[in-house]
This record gives structure tokens, C-alpha cells and sequence, in this order.
């Protein structure tokens, strides 16, 4: 009888994961189709094929197709950005090829290469946040030169080929500048101002912490947009608006969360409308004339407020002389960045490791089974290890699958049926073209229209016609490849990321409580933003805690309630680091006395070991910040949230 009122057993929840999961993998996402980026990417991808079937050679302008797929990491970053990222991506594409091609004739060489390979740029990818398909065109080109006839001294010509189709596509992804020069910095500045209204409508309501979170991931997106186009030799005018009105954002942020902390001051609608005016004014970039609204009756610490927005509208329209206020900048460096993803603790560290040996055990498996193009087996590895999680990595093993055969089936009938060039490279276009338009939607839908993209700019010159044997050897390799990064991702990193989690709460809480220290003891308060060195490893910790949450999220059959529990923590931890950070922007910071300071240092100490061991925590006198309360109630709310989350897993 007892037996009957169990709950479901262990292996039928797991099933039921299973399940879902795979149901997951068929979902239509709602976002908008990239049309302009979709027809870019096709003119990149089949205009070096078409200039080399007018000059008469249609395999030249097959390899300088490879470069196209430089076009496929352009996305909505700044000039200056896009200029040097694209560069860089296009040069790596021509040396993939040109590696590919010297170690073409050792098989176990061309294995451990691949590995290196994909993990190198898996890891430059991760540790500078750069969105994009990550490692898996590197790997392509790579293995692409792999297959092709084995002549090492061809290997400067074919990465030259590829380096001029690159250069084509850093020459369409840079046309944007002469008509819009800082459209992705004023699209960031934008969405702040917008999130910022939204957030003032919520105060008082239950959508407040969500609207908090979305403003300030919204600010510290900019940020990043900012600096990133931001040149210590050159910067316009107008960027350096926009580096002050995302300041001026923060200043009125601050101000309304620390006014939100009253219970007696009321903050009117008209507020959410002022700044969402001022959203609309740098959207279309004509001058903000009477937009701001202001109510008859407001308190004082409302008034203040208003005259803050003033304050920005007057960034955004008056002459740059004539505002006396400097940005506050702060860029790390290329060294701090990477030597904080260096870690044995970093998740894209680790990540980086288990991609690059996955990839290289792929390789090793195709090559001694002598598989036909056996590329094709680590290459669909790779692309099956892009997923951010185990759930994405699953995910995109089954849409690989499916979509693969159908794009294998749809490759196969053009292979075997099409023998004009001209019409190849319009098949080409429009292949490339509705891949970048479904990308957006489903991986798999992307994958039955990439696959033959690819595989016609692979095979093509081979004039290899047999119908049967293509699509059967094609899918044998790809479902073999998705299979091994699959189970590969399942095995080495299955728990990776959740083991990592209590360490590196502790470690970041930690982190922010040295930090504490240097912005209030009074020693430091002329520092300079990017010369703290607690700030630095206070971010680094940052980026590595919500990486490896994020992906604990998406392991299978881990303790949803557990990691649920913890988003409280996270939340306050990143929201503390956020109030932490913007303190340091103002040089008349409060100085606090050492006991205070102590007392403090002991609250983050004990708030560190709760977090380290999974226990609850007992409640500790927070002291006062003058100036500063937001920063002492969020410390307050870190505590109950780690109290919760011990009661929780205890």
C-alpha cells in the first residue's frame, strides 16, 4: 500500500526529463528575422564564388567562399569593434586553412590540431564575451582544408583565397559606418533609458526585482558596447554623449532605488515618461523639445530626481563644450581579461579543455575507423559542443541530427541534378540567406539549409555524383560526430558546473567585501577606476559565478530546487557587485571608521563560509553606509537569501 503512494520513481522522472528535453530541442523561438544581416551574409558567402566563376575558376572561388563565412560573426557591435573582431576572425579562417593544409598527410597530427584549434578559440571566444558560432567555422575550415587533395605547397594560396573572401566580408559588415558610425552604442544607450522607464513604473509593485535586473543588465550592456567602442586616440563627440548620458543613467538609478527605500516618498508617473522621452530622443536623433513632464506637487528628494533627467536631456542637446562633466572610463585590459579566465576554477576555462579533447578524441575515432570524409565526424562534434549547457548540447545533437538529414537529402538532389555553376552560386545565396533568417528560430530548421551551404562548397569540385552513397556516408559521419560530443559533453561535463557553485559564491562574496574595503576606508578614494585591482577580481569572480549558474541550470537530472533556491543569492550578489562598482565612479564616497569597517569585513567573511558549506546563516549587524543605503539593504537581502538557501538544502 505504501508502495503505491510513492511518488514517480527515479527512472520515470528521468525519462520524463528526457522527454521534455527533446520536445524543447523542436521549439520556435519568437524572435524577429535579421533580414539585412540574412542578405549580407548571402551576398558574402556566394559573391567570391561568383568572381571566381567569372574569372574562370570556380574552385578558387569555392575556397574564397570559406572566407564568407567570416560574415557570420558580425553582430551588433560597434565599429571600431566589428573593424578589429572581424579582422581577426577572417585572418584565423586563412590560418585554419592553411594548417589544415600542412597536416593533412598525419592523421594523428591533424587530430591534435583540430583539438587545438577548437579549443584556443573557444577560449578567446568565452573570455572576451564575444557572441557568435564560437569555434565551429575555425573547425570547418580546418577540416575543409583537411579533405581537400593533399599538397602542402598549395596551403599559401588556398589561406590567400580565404583571406581575400574574408576581406569582402569585413568590407559589407563595415558599410553600415558610413551611414550610422555609433548606431549599435546609441541602440544600447537607448535600451537603458527605456529599461530605466520601465523600472520607475514598476516601484511599488511585484515587477520591481525583475525590473531592477533588467535595468541593470541593460547598463552594464552598454557599458561593454561603450568601451568597446570606445579608441583612446579617437572618439567622437557623439560617443562621448553617450558615455555620459549611461553615466547620468546610473546617477538616476541610484538615486530612485535609494528614494525607493522611503516609504514616504511617493515617486509620480510622470518619471517613467520623462526618461522614456528621453529614449525616443537618441533614438531619432532629433533635439527633445518639451518632452519632459513634471507634476504640479512633488517632495523634495522627487525634485532632485527631475533635475538629475534635466540633466541628461542637456547632454543629449546641448553643445559638447558647454557640458562640464567628464565620463567616467573604464577598460581592462587585454592581460586582466584573460588571465581571469586562466583559472582552474573559470568556466570557460574548463570548458575550453573538455571541448578541445572531446574534439580531439572525434578526430582520433573518424581517422582510425577510416571513415570517408571522415572531417565530418569532429566537425559535427563541434558544432554539437557550441551549446552553453548540457540541455543546449543535447539539444543541438538532436537538431543537428534531424536537420542534417534533411539538408544531406536536399544537398544530395543539388549535387546530383544541378551542373551549372551560375546556378550554384544561387543556390548558395539563397541557402546561406534563409540559414541566417531560421537561426534565429530553431537550430535545426538553420541546420537543413547550412548543411547542403556547406557540403555543395565542399563537394561541388569533386563532380562526386552518387546519390546513395553521398547522403548514407554523410549521415553515418554527422550522426557519429553529434553522438561523440554528446556523450562526451554528458561525461566530462555533466556536473561540472554545479560542483563549481558554492566555491565561487564564496570566493565573489569574498571578493566584494575587499572591495568594500578599498571604496570606504578613505585611503583610496581618488583610485582611479580600472587601477583597482580588488574591482578587477571582483568581476572576474562575477563573470565567473553567473557562467558557471547558468550552466548548472542546464545540466539533466541535478536538483532543480536546489539551484532555484539559489537565484535569490545570485541575484544579490550581482546586484550588490553592480551598487559596489558605481560607487567607485564618485570620489566623495563616504569614509567609513575601522570598526565599522571590521564589522563589515566579518559580515562577508560569515556570509562566504555559509555560501562555501550550503548553511544557514545566522543574521549579523550590518553598519551604515552614509550616502550609500542601497549598499547596506542589499547586504541585508543577501543574508535572508542565504539563510533561505541553507534552510533549503539543509
Amino acid at each position: 500500500m505504501s508502495k503505491n503512494k510513492q511518488g514517480p520513481s527515479s527512472k520515470t522522472l528521468k525519462l520524463d526529463v528526457i522527454h521534455t528535453t527533446f520536445k524543447q530541442a523542436f521549439e520556435l523561438k519568437k524572435n524577429p528575422f535579421p533580414w539585412i544581416k540574412a542578405l549580407s551574409a548571402g551576398i558574402a558567402a556566394a559573391l567570391p564564388v561568383f568572381i571566381g566563376l567569372l574569372f574562370g575558376n570556380l574552385a578558387y572561388g569555392l575556397l574564397a567562399g570559406i572566407g564568407g563565412f567570416t560574415y557570420l560573426y558580425v553582430f551588433n557591435q560597434p565599429y571600431h569593434q566589428r573593424a578589429k573582431k572581424i579582422f581577426f576572425v577572417m585572418v584565423g579562417l586563412a590560418l585554419s586553412v592553411v594548417l589544415g593544409t600542412l597536416v593533412a598527410p598525419y592523421q594523428l597530427g591533424t587530430a591534435i590540431m583540430m583539438g587545438i584549434i577548437g579549443a584556443s578559440v573557444f577560449f578567446i571566444f568565452g573570455a572576451l564575451k564575444i557572441t557568435g558560432p564560437s569555434a565551429v567555422f575555425f573547425v570547418l575550415s580546418f577540416a575543409l582544408a583537411t579533405g581537400m587533395p593533399i599538397d602542402q605547397t598549395l596551403a599559401p594560396l588556398r589561406g590567400g583565397l580565404v583571406l581575400l573572401g574574408g576581406a569582402l566580408s569585413w568590407i559589407i559588415c563595415m558599410l553600415g559606418w558610413f551611414f550610422n558610425p555609433h548606431g549599435p552604442e546609441k541602440l544600447a544607450v537607448e535600451k537603458v533609458y527605456r529599461e530605466l522607464g520601465a523600472f520607475f513604473d514598476s516601484l511599488g509593485t511585484g515587477r520591481f526585482n525583475a525590473a531592477r535586473q533588467r535595468t541593470v543588465l541593460a547598463m552594464k550592456q552598454a557599458e561593454d558596447t561603450l568601451l568597446a567602442g570606445f579608441s583612446n586616440r579617437r572618439s567622437s563627440d557623439m560617443l562621448k554623449r553617450l558615455f555620459l548620458l549611461n553615466d547620468h543613467a546610473n546617477v538616476i538609478f541610484l538615486e530612485a532605488l535609494e528614494l525607493s527605500l522611503h516609504k514616504n516618498v511617493v515617486l509620480p508617473p510622470e518619471l517613467g515618461q520623462s526618461v522614456r522621452a528621453l529614449a525616443d530622443s537618441i533614438a531619432s536623433k532629433t533635439k527633445n523639445e518639451s518632452k519632459i513632464l513634471q507634476p504640479d506637487q512633488m517632495q523634495l528628494e522627487v525634485e532632485k530626481l527631475f533635475v538629475e533627467i534635466y540633466n541628461a536631456d542637456a547632454i543629449m542637446n546641448e553643445p559638447v563644450s558647454k557640458i562640464h562633466q567628464e565620463a567616467s572610463i573604464s577598460k581592462p585590459s587585454l592581460k586582466t581579461i584573460f588571465l581571469g579566465a586562466f583559472d582552474k576554477n573559470s568556466i570557460v576555462f574548463l570548458s575550453s579543455i573538455r571541448y578541445g579533447a572531446i574534439l580531439t578524441i572525434a578526430a582520433i575515432i573518424a581517422y582510425s575507423a577510416d571513415f570517408n570524409r571522415s572531417y565530418w565526424i569532429p566537425l559535427s562534434c563541434a558544432a554539437v559542443m557550441s551549446g552553453a549547457t548540457i540541455v543546449a548540447t543535447f539539444h543541438r545533437a538532436v537538431q543537428r541530427t534531424f536537420g542534417t538529414i534533411i539538408g544531406l537529402l536536399l544537398a544530395s538532389l543539388i549535387l546530383a541534378s544541378v551542373h551549372n555553376e551560375f546556378i550554384i552560386v544561387l543556390i548558395i545565396l539563397c541557402l546561406t540567406i534563409i540559414t541566417e533568417l531560421f537561426i534565429v528560430r530553431n537550430y535545426g530548421l538553420a541546420a537543413m539549409f547550412f548543411t547542403p551551404s556547406a557540403l555543395i562548397m565542399a563537394e561541388y569540385s569533386t563532380q562526386s555524383y552518387d546519390f546513395s552513397f553521398f547522403a548514407t556516408v554523410r549521415i553515418t559521419d554527422i550522426v557519429v560526430g553529434s553522438m561523440i560530443g554528446l556523450l562526451g559533453s554528458l561525461l566530462i561535463g555533466s556536473r561540472s558546473a554545479s560542483s563549481l557553485l558554492n566555491h565561487l559564491m564564496a570566493k565573489t562574496i569574498r571578493s566584494q567585501g575587499q572591495f568594500l574595503l578599498v571604496a570606504f576606508s578613505g585611503h583610496d578614494n581618488e583610485l582611479a577606476i580600472d587601477e583597482s585591482s580588488e574591482r578587477n577580481k571582483m568581476q572576474t569572480n562575477m563573470v565567473n559565478l553567473l557562467t558557471v549558474y547558468n550552466a548548472a541550470l542546464g545540466e539533466i537530472f541535478k536538483n532543480k530546487a536546489r539551484l532555484e533556491s539559489l537565484w535569490p543569492v545570485i541575484f544579490s550578489i550581482e546586484q550588490l557587485g553592480y551598487y559596489l562598482n558605481a560607487s567607485l565612479k564618485f570620489s566623495d564616497r563616504s569614509v567609513l571608521s575601522e570598526r565599522e569597517l571590521a564589522q563589515l569585513l566579518y559580515v562577508f567573511e560569515t556570509m562566504a563560509i555559509a555560501a562555501d558549506k550550503g548553511r544557514p546563516l545566522t543574521n549579523k549587524e550590518v553598519p551604515e553606509i552614509e550616502g550609500y543605503s542601497k549598499i547596506r539593504h542589499e547586504i541585508l537581502d543577501l543574508q535572508k537569501a542565504l539563510r533561505f538557501s541553507g534552510e533549503a538544502t539543509g
